[in-house]
């Protein structure tokens, strides 16, 4: 085997990974060596024959494992983006090793000891608020993972850690191979009726890359399931798609995971028992802006009281136009996208397919970039020199608005086997201040786009439009991370908080003065027209009610799951029933299951927290009317958001930093004004 190029010093611009030089054979010896020097530093800090401080032992443990925090980014991230059988089957001999390695460290009663004795002193010690938010979140952590358990209940602990992270990983295999086992092959072109061009030239490219000739291949990417639902003329064949979309590892075949899911929502729960927790919420929001779950079903029922009658409503307008138009009497979900578009179109004379020749990729891209110009100063140079996981990645050197160094950032858009569905930011190094060194960050954003074809570029839907900006927030908030400790930089902040950042900036997608900075016809260079800008914003709240109560059922979901002892339920889909009842408007359809491929909740770390979408928005909504107030390139606010907000990261309680932003805490009418579910102004 090569020379392992973690154990050496990266010899790449700004000592970005060496994407090119690594194989699947260097993962394991690196994460060994990295566990090794991990312990090794840890024994360094419990045999310091010192007085325990907090230099010498809350800041000695926030450096330890430098080397497996880079073979760990690089591997988790790639296992999500540039997946293979080697790969998977590498996570699961990992898993439990991390698992362990984790326990070592947070089991250690030797180094709770100097823990805790730095915290009995807290209030003796002058720390600014940085240090003193590392101090209480390093004795949390000890604390909410067992450090005060008998020797016995230790071991219970890691044997449920270790499960639960194998099952993770057995959720997210499954929901991804029947991703990829599905594909709608039509051969027949009057099958085709209804799907706009362009997405009928990326199904023959599919088709074509898939060996099928004389066909078009239709998947569950949501680049191709989206636009076939929306559009498509063929019922039968969207019957087909919304079942296959929706039963994913809910088939009771090898794939299936009815079982695991269980099995990990029964291991979170006795994992938070065993802490002393009533249930697996009770411990994940003590640590979040929620604080308990009876907070977070009274924020779920509120918003639910403020939207349902308009959900109601937009339903009954549906309804009402599709028995106007001869639609099918016995109305499926499956008709519901098709039928929503032609009313949105009907009443506001607009479609993604009259918007999309206006969002060309490279000029969102180009316009995303220039957002951040304008609001804090950023440029993004491309670079072509560094290493790339795939070819379909690019590479950005950003500087600040004083031209200095800020972050590298990786862009990755399109779809393919190895990649999760969906779009998430990620990192791969995370800033800090190291031996007085600000090491800058490395971000990623990855998306599944739709393709350019063979005659078109990459053409967006608004919806992908709004995507980007996105997640392209999240990135800024881990590009503009400025502080001391890489535990509580960027992205590292309560997760109920963790969307503002990237909500916040979906809102400049609604707004002529940012549209017109980019959004411009691929075709005859035309800036978008104003009365199509009117249009988005007209239609912006076009079934918001159904959208709001989407989420809340989602949220609920995922309460349900975790604020409660699992191991009654018996059938996942009735349990699934039974909770979504108030926001499920339309029948249940049999062979489709929510909770087997939501992996937001079981492999990914939104449970109990998938509230936290709806509690970002009242936020990002009350914080866009600042911007709004003022200008939306305003600099005045757009500096006071960068200080408190962007760079702040987790340096202390989010509720000071934005009361230090706005002025005031968030007024929740502020998300209920811009969906049109009350019609107040501010």
């Amino acid at each position: 085997m090569s020379s392992n190029p973690f154990l050496s010093k990266f010899n790449t611009p700004f000592n970005t990974i060496p994407f090119d030089k690594i194989t699947v054979d260097h993962y394991l010896p690196a994460f060994e060596e990295g566990i090794k020097q991990g312990l090794s530093e840890i024994d360094s800090i419990v045999t310091n024959k010192e007085t325990p401080t907090f230099a010498n032992t809350i800041e000695a443990l926030e450096k330890v494992g430098p080397l497996l925090e880079i073979v760990g980014s690089t591997f988790s991230n790639l296992n999500l983006a540039e997946t293979s059988k080697e790969m998977q089957a590498l996570a699961k001999v990992i898993s439990p090793k991390l698992s362990d390695y984790s326990n070592d460290i947070i089991l250690n009663d030797a180094l709770f000891k100097r823990v805790e004795a730095v915290y009995a002193i807290k209030n003796t010690l002058t720390l600014t608020p940085e240090q003193s938010t590392l101090l209480d979140k390093t004795y949390k952590s000890f604390v909410r993972n067992g450090s005060k358990l008998n020797a016995e209940q230790k071991e219970k602990l890691r044997t449920i850690d270790k499960e639960k992270s194998q099952c993770s990983l057995t959720y997210s295999e499954n929901v991804l191979a029947e991703s990829n086992a599905f594909e709608l092959v039509i051969t027949n072109a009057s099958d085709l009726a209804g799907l706009p061009e362009g997405t009928i030239e990326a199904a023959k490219i599919t088709a074509k890359e898939k060996g099928k000739e004389n066909a078009w291949v239709f998947t569950l990417d949501y680049p191709s399931y989206g636009p076939f639902m929306t559009y498509s003329e063929n019922r039968n064949l969207k019957e087909q798609m919304f079942k296959a979309y929706g039963s994913k590892a809910f088939k009771n075949n090898e794939h299936d995971n009815q079982n695991i899911l269980k099995q990990i929502a029964i291991l979170r729960h006795e994992r938070a028992v065993l802490l002393g927790y009533k249930s697996h919420a009770d411990f994940v929001l003590e640590e979040r802006m929620a604080e308990s779950p009876t907070k977070v079903f009274s924020f779920l029922e509120n918003l639910l009281d403020n939207s349902l009658s308009f959900a109601k409503d937009e339903l009954e307008e549906l309804k009402a136009y599709i028995k106007v138009n001869n639609g099918p009497e016995d109305l499926k979900k499956w008709d519901i996208p098709y039928y929503a578009e032609k009313l949105k179109k009907e009443k506001f004379a607009i479609d993604d397919e009259l918007l999309r020749p206006y969002f060309k990729l490279e000029n969102v891209i180009e316009g995303v970039f220039e957002t951040a110009k304008r609001l804090y100063g950023f440029t993004f140079i491309q670079r072509n020199d560094i290493p790339l996981y795939h070819k379909d990645v690019t590479t950005y050197e950003v500087k600040n608005a004083q031209g200095e160094f800020l972050a590298v950032f990786y862009a990755d858009f399109f779809p393919r086997a190895g990649k999760r569905q969906g779009a998430w930011m990620t990192s791969f190094v995370n800033q800090k201040i190291e031996n007085g060194e600000n090491v800058r960050p490395h971000v990623s954003i990855v998306c599944n786009f739709t393709k350019p074809t063979e005659s078109k570029p990459s053409l967006l839907s608004f919806d992908e439009v709004t995507t980007l900006f996105h997640e392209f927030g999240h990135a800024l908030h881990g590009m503009c991370a400025n502080g001391q400790y890489g535990s509580l930089t960027g992205t590292s902040v309560y997760w109920d908080f963790v969307e503002l950042p990237s909500q916040i900036l979906e809102n400049w997608c609604y707004e002529k003065e940012c549209l017109d900075l980019f959004a411009k016809h691929y075709q005859t260079g035309e800036v978008i027209p104003s009365d199509f800008i009117q249009k988005i914003v007209d239609s912006s709240n076009f079934q918001s009610g159904l959208a709001t109560i989407r989420q809340i059922g989602l949220a609920t979901l995922d309460m349900a799951w975790h604020s409660q002892n699992p191991k009654h339920i018996t059938s996942v889909k009735d349990f699934e029933i039974s909770v979504t009842a108030k926001t499920d408007l339309m029948p249940s359809v049999p062979e489709t299951c929510t909770s087997c491929s939501f992996s937001h909740i079981f492999p990914g770390g939104y449970s109990s927290g998938y509230y936290s979408y709806k509690w970002a928005e009242v936020i990002d909504a009350d914080a866009f009317e600042a911007f709004k107030e003022k200008g939306i390139f305003n600099q005045e606010v757009a500096t006071a958001f960068y200080k408190n907000v962007l760079s702040a990261g987790g340096s202390e309680h989010p509720s000071i930093l934005y009361k230090r932003f706005r002025g005031r805490e968030a007024d929740p009418k502020a998300l209920l004004r811009r969906s049109g579910l009350i019609k107040e102004t501010v």
